[in-house]
């Protein structure tokens, strides 16, 4: 089964950060997610660009709207996703728990994906029949 994990980072402890302990985080990172591809757990990743970067679109009056930024304003920022293959939500649990981008601080949010097989047959079924009319 595929997991979404969301990766969190405090963005002023990673600016505070030095040089030789950015390399030394990414490496350890990037270590353990070589070890999670050749163990088959590693199903695709994306870091993302700083909170600074995002545009928010929302509906208001009729249409779409947007802001700078990032939907949440929180302390802490979205800095990537991870698709993590697993038996079940404690093996993915047990996998993220061992990344080594938690003793740095950043946190996990994890979500199993859903299963939108039979939504899309059944929107594609109703559809077919809207053009067929």
């Amino acid at each position: 089964m595929k997991y979404l994990c969301f990766g969190y980072y405090d963005k002023d402890k990673f600016d505070g950060m030095t040089e030789s302990e950015r390399n030394a985080m990414f490496d350890a990172c990037f270590d353990y997610d070589d070890h999670l591809r050749a163990n088959g757990n590693w199903a695709g990743g994306e870091a993302l660009q700083g909170p600074e970067t995002a545009l928010t679109l929302y509906w208001k009056n009729g249409k779409v709207a947007t802001t700078d930024g990032p939907y949440a304003e929180t302390k802490e920022q979205l800095g990537g996703l991870l698709v993590l293959e697993a038996r079940d939500m404690n093996h993915a649990v047990q996998l993220m728990a061992q990344h080594p981008a938690m003793t740095y601080g950043n946190i996990f949010e994890i979500r199993p994906t859903g299963d939108m097989n039979e939504i899309i047959k059944a929107s594609e079924q109703r559809r077919r029949q809207v053009v067929a009319s």
